[in-house]
């Protein structure tokens, strides 16, 4: 061998050596301690590259080029926003694994964190499971079923390569009027506390001895929880949504803090901020109560990530000056800015043009980023950034539907069976001559369904997704002999001409999320009291009411034979089948108050003026029957 070739050769071994050792990087190794690899990406990373760690963009925006281009943190899907329509898990998949192999291609492969509202079950998603909303867990009164719920919403989630989730909603909501009551599990915050069990069957169970407030996500088949809206956005004044919370410390501590003290505990990974303010104070710009309280008092070591396009909401009008907004939100310390999820070249802007200034330290963003690496390392993100093909089938898998199930039977609050004492209505006999089943919710799946189901502000009908309707679910009950009518809106010629042993009424709210819920006057929207006086006129009745609160009731209680709340049951309407016809009791509590009128709001179990037409904690219960005939 020459010289020449001997000297090639020694080239071509150092080149390989140094590809060696280049390849070699503390902070991709898995068996390296958390801390090391944190300290080593941290070293490597630009001032560009700790900026894009910060940003949530929407997933419509999220092309392979600006996530190489941007090295851009998270993305998100909106309410209602998916790769087409009653897209499969396959095409949720290969979406995601997409955006992952440009985030991959970029100078240090970090992976982005892709985020969905999967509130009650995976909603978004097509043929998923759909839990009953918060409210109806709360009337459970039962963690370990919730807990079921947060590992089968896990499965779903992930399913469509999706690791992160925007819940749970642990607000406590102190008014009805909100238009987010329906996303709290009650208005009292011991119980919101017990329903923090969701977060370990989101994210797994804490390992023994883990360290409290420090994230933690079991395995690929778990997904990273968000604790919202941080803090008292239950408590507003009015139950306006975004509006001011008005309550002094203690006030704040003692209904709206203490669910947190419990996420946290539970190594929840994320805490969103509330768009409502404290004293006139907004959250997003609240230095005390995000970094002195969360961060430092509370040890909280997940990160803080704004609501939607929420630090725009600093001023009024929202957005008049992002550049102050954006300074205020991060030195109060958020860490993830969804912002205006379709402008991120703003949000770098503005953001380098504060760091010039010397606004925001640099210490202040490597806090920031330190946190969001922190979760994506400990959720398994650098190992396995890829979503999972072989999970498709859990969406909306046989399991969850009897989860779902169980948890409607659960959740349904008994409030009157029986106009005289000792003559209950409920159960129903399966076997009749003729039954009736009327009214707008009765064979309507969206509404059953509620707000935040495939779109952002629910449906109405039937072919929004697959599931079971009240009326379906009485006709698969029923005896065989038995014949049911159905009828929206009878007449009194209609219900005249028919001898019916009973009817089943379904009445109640429309769909609607967020502000487009707040509602001064609580009422059931015509022609529910119409249908209610017309059939409880003629026919023994059984009036299901679904609702995402307490409404308006007290003037039609007395024409019903029956009233059931059902809230928001979701898709599995055999649920309540089940309980209208005695194959399961009755055991659901109010978890909220149920006032007589609007005019006693807001009023809460312990108030002084507390009047309520039905006590918080009240339900009245039944026996299962063996044979019902």
């Amino acid at each position: 061998m020459g010289i020449s070739q001997r000297f090639a050769y020694v080239l071509l071994f150092l080149s390989c050596w140094s590809a060696i050792e280049a390849e070699y990087v503390k902070y991709k190794d898995p068996k390296r301690p958390l801390n090391v690899r944190l300290d080593d990406l941290l070293s490597r990373m630009t001032l560009h590259e700790k900026m894009a760690q910060m940003a949530q963009i929407e997933r419509k925006n999220a092309t392979a080029d600006v996530l190489e281009k941007y090295s851009i943190g998270s993305v998100l899907s909106e309410g209602g926003s998916t790769p087409a329509p009653q897209a499969s898990a396959k095409a949720w998949v290969d979406m995601i694994n997409e955006m992952q192999k440009a985030a991959l291609s970029s100078r240090l492969g970090i992976p982005i964190i892709y985020g969905i509202d999967a509130v009650h079950g995976h909603n978004t998603v097509y043929n998923a499971t759909i839990f009953p909303h918060n409210i109806g867990l709360g009337a459970t009164r039962d963690p370990a079923l919730v807990k079921k719920i947060g590992a089968a919403t896990a499965l779903e989630v992930r399913a469509t390569g999706i690791p992160y989730t925007f819940a749970p909603c642990i607000a406590v909501c102190r008014d009805p009027r909100w238009g987010r009551c329906y996303e709290s599990y009650s208005e009292d915050p011991t119980l919101v506390e017990l329903m923090t069990e969701i977060i370990p069957g989101l994210q797994g169970d804490l390992p023994q001895n883990s360290l409290k407030g420090v994230p933690y996500v079991a395995g690929r088949t778990k997904v990273a929880a968000c604790a919202k809206h941080y803090v008292g956005d239950g408590g507003t004044h009015l139950g306006i949504n975004e509006n001011n919370t008005i309550t002094n410390f203690h006030g704040l501590l003692s209904v709206h803090m203490p669910p947190y003290y419990h996420a946290i505990i539970k190594g929840v990974s994320t805490v969103m901020v509330s768009y409502s303010s404290w004293n006139g104070k907004k959250m997003h710009a609240n230095h005390y109560l995000l970094t002195d309280f969360l961060k430092n008092k509370l040890r909280f070591r997940g990160f803080i990530i704004s609501d939607y396009q929420g630090i725009d909401r600093i001023t009024t009008p929202p957005g008049v000056n992002y550049t102050y907004s954006l300074q205020d939100a991060v030195l109060a310390g958020i860490d993830m800015v969804d912002n205006d999820p379709y402008d991120y070249p703003q949000f770098f802007e503005s953001f380098i043009e504060l760091v010039d200034k010397k606004v925001i330290p640099i210490s202040r963003i490597d806090d920031a980023v330190r946190r969001i690496l922190r979760v994506k390392f400990s959720m398994g993100l650098f190992e396995n950034p890829f979503g999972d093909y072989s999970l498709a089938d859990e969406i909306g898998k046989q399991e969850h539907r009897e989860i779902a199930r169980e948890a409607v039977r659960k959740s349904l609050v008994l409030l009157k069976n029986g106009k005289t004492q000792g003559e209950p209505l409920l159960p129903l006999p399966k076997k009749a001559m003729k039954i009736l089943v009327a009214g707008t919710h009765a064979d309507n799946l969206g509404y059953q369904c509620g707000g935040w189901t495939i779109q952002w502000q629910g449906l109405s009908g039937n072919n929004l997704t697959k599931g079971t309707t009240l009326l379906e679910a009485v006709k698969q009950t029923v005896d065989p002999s038995t014949e049911v009518v159905y009828s929206e809106n009878p007449d009194d010629n209609f219900l005249f001409s028919n001898e019916f042993s009973y009817a089943i009424v379904a009445v109640g709210e429309q769909p609607y999320a967020e502000t487009m819920g707040d509602s001064r006057n609580l009422t059931i929207p015509e022609p529910g009291p119409s249908i209610i006086n017309g059939v409880c006129s003629h026919v023994k009745c059984a009036v299901v009411l679904i609702s995402g609160r307490p409404v308006v009731i007290e003037p039609y209680v007395e024409k019903m034979d029956a009233l059931v709340a059902a809230w928001l049951p979701g898709t599995e309407g055999r649920g309540m089948t089940d309980v209208l016809f005695g194959d399961y009791g009755f055991m659901g509590k109010l978890p909220r108050t149920w006032f007589k009128s609007v005019d006693q709001l807001p009023m809460n179990v312990g108030d002084a003026h507390y009047d309520p037409l039905y006590p918080f904690g009240f339900g009245l219960t039944t026996e299962p029957v063996k044979a019902n005939n």
